[in-house]
């Protein structure tokens, strides 16, 4: 069985007394091992990397640019690689690790503009013979701690605009699926990055917290679930640390009477059973306004949910494939029982899908729920699986009101025809990311990535802007060469320009 290490100061490191099985979530079996690091490996990755930073720090954002250049075209090279290793020990079909790679890639491509965004701001003359300038300088050695559910999109959110704005980085990613990962990383030492800028160490709460507590760590970012997301902040932050934690989400959206129903349909089989639901974008809950647009949305959802395909990643022809883990499996399952228990009604029922082949598999099918209250379990948490629950209201307030009320606020949509409506619920939803008739607003990488309330802990939004906001301090130097001869006098007052 193949056994999984890590990647300190540019070569693989085996370290580890203790590891855990990595599985296969169709065939439920175990097919690899991946060691955990110990404190002292991790500490290792933080030494090589800290050891690297002063000449990574000191080289030309041009040079390291370049890198990223060479790192965007290996990833588009190897990507059939990439998406094999996803669907081995992730679960998801070809297509849709496509599709997340492809929007990991477009982060590198923001970081190889390095060189304008490390731009500061100039100013001549703000007084006599008197010119200020900033800068952007990076901030030491930096982390990332990455979910099971995006092996190669979140951690490129993260590690290529941290190392192009000069830090070292170490990740932490999922030990359910850190193959695809850990190969990705091993692409950009072959891009030529130096030794020591890109480590990786596999592992659980042991590395977690060597990284949220050493202090050579100067900044931690997270995706994953809200109550881990509030343990990484706090811990990370008393600490003395940066820290972007991003959380869980219960993400709705509103379809309207006005709305194109047809186009409603097709855009909400793929947002809620996509990646089997597993994503923190994925639209869980459809509140239709008024029971005639809840009756036509139901019967249309249900017929159409006759042609998904769940099943294993090596059939690009099927829809989506299965949960992470026996315990998810479960976990999902239980929240549509609870559902039904409460009083909701079970329209398609996905407990226990029959996939010819894989009697072992963790696959959970799609699954309509109708009657939902916000009473119910099943919608105050965050499932996490191929399962929308549909809510009845009678007007667009009411369901603004019960989205404003929930505890997430990381992505909302409103599918309808009118746009004062939309632009009404543009202004006033209580939600970070918005779209109109787009169901999964995923801001694309110029722009930045991250929700409100409990969804989010920190100031600022995962990749593009703020993440080099993010990952560097702001320098501002104020200077002044005297005239020969010339000497100021004595002065107590506050400078001022007169």
């Amino acid at each position: 069985m193949i056994t999984i290490g890590h990647l300190i100061n540019g070569r693989s490191n085996m370290d580890g007394d203790r590891q855990q099985p990595v599985f296969n979530p169709a065939t439920g079996e175990a097919e690899k091992n991946v060691l955990l690091a110990s404190k002292a490996t991790v500490e290792d990755a933080i030494t090589a990397a800290q050891a690297a930073y002063p000449a990574w720090r000191d080289t030309p954002p041009i040079k390291r640019a370049r890198i990223m250049y060479k790192f965007k075209n290996l990833l588009e090279t190897n990507a059939e690689r990439i998406c094999q290793l996803i669907g081995e020990e992730h679960g998801k079909i070809f297509h849709d690790a496509m599709g997340e790679l492809q929007r990991g890639i477009e982060n590198v491509e923001y970081a190889c503009g390095v060189p304008e965004l490390l731009k500061g701001e100039h100013s001549r003359d703000v007084g006599p013979n008197i010119d200020s300038w900033s800068e952007f300088q990076p901030l030491g050695v930096v982390a990332g701690i990455t979910p099971f559910n995006f092996p190669a999109m979140v951690p490129l959110w993260m590690f290529p605009i941290a190392i192009a704005t000069g830090n070292t980085f170490i990740l932490k990613p999922s030990e359910r699926d850190p193959s695809a990962t850990l190969y990705v990383a091993q692409l950009l030492q072959e891009a030529g990055l130096p030794d020591g800028v890109m480590n990786v160490v596999n592992g659980d709460k042991v590395a977690v917290d060597t990284l949220l507590k050493d202090e050579r760590v100067k900044a931690v970012s997270f995706v994953g679930s809200t109550p881990i997301a509030e343990y990484i902040y706090s811990t990370a932050t008393a600490h003395g640390k940066r820290c972007q934690a991003l959380g869980g989400a219960k993400n709705h959206a509103i379809v309207m009477p006005d709305a194109d129903m047809e186009n409603v349909v097709n855009q909400l089989l793929g947002a809620a059973f996509g990646s089997s639901g597993e994503r923190c974008m994925a639209l869980s809950v459809a509140v239709a306004v008024g029971d005639d647009a809840a009756d036509t949305l139901v019967a249309k959802m249900k017929e159409a949910m006759k042609q998904l395909k769940v099943g294993a990643a090596t059939d690009n022809s099927n829809d989506f494939g299965p949960v992470i883990t026996r315990a998810h499996q479960d976990k999902v399952i239980g929240y549509i029982t609870s559902a039904e228990q409460d009083g909701a009604s079970i329209v398609v029922d996905g407990r226990h899908p029959n996939v010819a082949g894989y009697p072992n598999g963790f696959f959970v099918g799609a699954t309509l729920i109708d009657g939902v209250t916000t009473a119910m379990q099943s919608y105050q948490e965050e499932i996490f699986g191929p399962v929308l629950q549909v809510m009845r209201v009678a007007t667009m307030e009411e369901a603004m009101q019960l989205i404003n009320d929930h505890e997430y606020g990381n992505g909302t949509c409103i599918f309808t025809r009118d746009g004062e409506a939309a632009r009404y619920f543009s202004n006033h939803i209580q939600v970070g990311m918005v779209g109109i008739n787009i169901p999964l607003p995923v801001p694309v990488a110029y722009h930045s990535f991250g929700g409100w309330k409990r969804s989010l802990f920190g100031d600022l939004h995962a990749y593009g802007p703020d993440s080099v906001r993010f990952y560097t301090k702001r320098k501002t130097i104020t200077q002044r060469w005297p005239s020969a001869g010339v000497r100021e006098g004595v002065s107590f007052a506050m400078p001022t320009m007169k």
